[in-house]
């Protein structure tokens, strides 16, 4: 997979702007606020249709500008593709070689990404929401049907959040609990059931990925962690009885509370280094391997999933990293993964490792190659 060239018009700082990316390796080199993560942000929103860095589309949109544009090239192993993304106050509309695509789920996927910033330390230290998030997106990617199931949940569960704000023990209401608690249940165990599949995946290539970078001295393993005891389990009908059975214990709470307490919305996932959970017991640099081990699996992931390696963004990302960790980086995609990196200055990348970079300089919303 390999992006060719992007155009933006009227997003963030770039009023207009067509850039050809025809290196393995594009590095965006300037001072902080110039535009160079905008740039990242705009490939990561041409693959998933929504930004990395804030859940409302409309920061999106130039100043004074009333709507956005995203026009990139991907060059696949099937052929050519050129995707478009608008953003506007009436909402995001996506287009494949001109045709508009009726539901967004059916464009995600023509471009697959993965991106490594600073703030990824979080997926191992952060709270469960910013895990949950990273799952959704991965799985997402390879799997656009999930974020179907994703949605239909998450609008399920709005409704019965609504309902129990409301409800009160004993009313004749309740009733109608029951028919949302199947609803949950329905959506509920398909994702929980994807989720456990993609971290045994994952944690396949993290395992190998991270025993490489630590020379064997660290054995890296991922658990899954449902909201209720069972919620492993394999058997779709299992799962769903396991699921309307803690639903009904967890009933009265549930309505003095006036929320959902069960539920992939409330799963999580723990990282574990030599047996000891690395969020409590493990080092800065500890964490920020195993954040890296996640990175370089998610992208062997990828590849065994579609059969050809996304692009790898990586935000401001190798400065953070020490020389060890930063070359096993850049050997890891070198030869086999289109790669855009942004940097303050490239004193702080081991250009010598790369070869045959584009290097772009990125001032004030311009860049000049």
């Amino acid at each position: 997979m390999f992006l060719n060239s992007i155009h933006l018009h009227n997003y963030r700082n770039y009023k207009e702007i067509e850039l050809k990316t025809d290196n393995q390796v594009n590095i965006f080199v300037g001072p902080n606020a110039q535009g160079k993560t905008n740039l990242l942000e705009a490939i990561f929103a041409l693959a998933l249709t929504k930004s990395h860095r804030t859940s409302k589309d409309k920061e999106l949109i130039g100043w004074e500008a009333d709507s956005a544009r995203i026009h990139g090239e991907v060059v696949k192993r099937y052929g050519t593709l050129k995707l478009d993304l608008m953003y506007s106050s009436q909402g995001k509309k996506a287009k494949i070689n001109g045709l508009e695509q009726r539901k967004l789920s059916d464009f995600i996927g023509s471009l697959n990404v993965v991106m490594f910033a600073p703030e990824d330390l979080e997926i191992v230290k952060g709270t469960p929401g910013i895990r949950r998030r990273f799952l959704d997106m991965e799985i997402g990617q390879v799997q656009p049907g999930y974020l179907h199931t994703l949605t239909q949940y998450t609008k399920v569960l709005a409704q019965r959040n609504n309902f129990l704000k409301t409800a009160s023990p004993g009313s004749s209401q309740l009733a109608m609990l029951d028919i949302w608690n199947m609803q949950l249940a329905e959506h509920g165990v398909k994702i929980m059931k994807k989720r456990k599949h993609f971290i045994h995946k994952l944690q396949r290539w993290a395992e190998n990925i991270h025993a490489g970078i630590t020379a064997g001295g660290e054995h890296l393993t991922i658990e899954y962690r449902p909201s209720f005891d069972g919620g492993s389990s394999e058997d779709e009908t299992v799962l769903f009885d396991q699921f309307m059975l803690k639903l009904s214990q967890v009933k009265d709470q549930e309505i003095r509370r006036g929320m959902s307490l069960v539920g992939p919305h409330r799963d999580d996932m723990a990282f574990f280094i030599n047996g000891k959970e690395a969020a409590v017991y493990g080092s800065q640099g500890q964490q920020r391997t195993t954040a890296l081990s996640l990175k370089l699996a998610e992208i062997e992931l990828i590849c065994e999933e579609i059969g050809e390696y996304p692009l790898l963004l990586l935000d401001d990302v190798l400065s953070e990293l020490d020389q060890n960790r930063q070359t096993q980086l850049i050997e890891t995609f070198q030869s086999k993964v289109q790669t855009f990196i942004t940097t303050t200055g490239l004193e702080s990348v081991n250009v010598s490792k790369l070869q045959g970079a584009g290097i772009y300089n990125v001032r004030e919303g311009q860049v000049m190659r």
